[in-house]
């Protein structure tokens, strides 16, 4: 009996559906061996985590605990200085109207978290005939390095945040404080004095003060808190600069 040729095509379609879904099959079984044996497919790893933020920089506050800002306009920077032609770079704690009194010998204490950069561990006083030449020489202007001689015994502290602190006329450094040395904000750091004065240069311990700078781009060759901005302006800027002022 002879098969018609529509037979054979039925048996090659048949036959090409048994191969197909054998191959089907076989690699089903093989998805699942890996699903068992290694498990599917990994998701794609997740991001690794942002890194912690970076400390925040506490407030500023002054160096002199408990006082406020200086009542005379002429204290605060850009305060008037005719002996030299120039002006007050700083705050002064002097005299009367800081809150606090101003004793010699009193703790002066770190505005903020920093890295000492500048201590005065081995200052001279100048003599009267040497202090009477500085004065003579700044009659038309100071340069940095004659406001270096008239601010006496200093520690500068740089700050994370761009500022350099400056602590000047003190009477003598604390302990441990030398370049390098790492400080918190609140730290002890020398004490109240008045070198670089003409007190001291008399061997006296009166006038003294505190003189506190605060700069942006190098001392001396920057800006310097507050300049530009006359004395309610300075002050509010303090104010929103300063924590814990009265």
């Amino acid at each position: 009996m002879r098969l018609k040729p529509g037979w054979y095509l039925l048996f090659l379609t048949l036959l090409y559906a048994l191969v197909v879904t054998y191959a089907w099959q076989r690699s089903e079984h093989r998805l699942a061996r890996l699903a068992g044996s290694e498990g599917v497919v990994a998701e794609p790893a997740a991001p690794p985590p942002p890194p912690p933020a970076a400390r925040t920089l506490p407030g500023y506050v002054l160096p002199l605990p408990g006082a406020c800002l200086p009542e005379d306009p002429a204290l605060l920077p850009g305060g008037p200085r005719p002996y030299r032609k120039g002006v007050s770079y700083g705050f002064v704690f002097a005299g009367e109207g800081v809150c606090v009194p101003v004793v010699y010998g009193a703790g002066v204490v770190a505005a903020n978290d920093g890295e000492v950069v500048k201590a005065d561990l081995n200052y001279q006083p100048l003599s009267k005939a040497a202090f009477d030449a500085l004065l003579e020489a700044v009659k038309n202007g100071a340069s940095p390095e004659q406001m270096d001689r008239l601010r006496g015994r200093e520690v500068w502290i740089r700050h994370p945040d761009g500022w350099t602190s400056v602590y000047a006329h003190l009477a003598a450094i604390a302990p441990g404080v030398k370049p390098g040395a790492r400080v918190r904000r609140g730290d002890w750091i020398g004490y109240l004095g008045n070198s670089g004065t003409s007190y001291e240069v008399e061997g006296s311990k009166g006038g003294p003060r505190l003189l506190f700078e605060l700069w942006q781009g190098g001392v001396g060759e920057g800006r310097y808190f507050g300049q530009g901005l006359k004395p309610e302006a300075v002050r509010e800027k303090a104010r929103n600069f300063f924590e814990r002022l009265p």
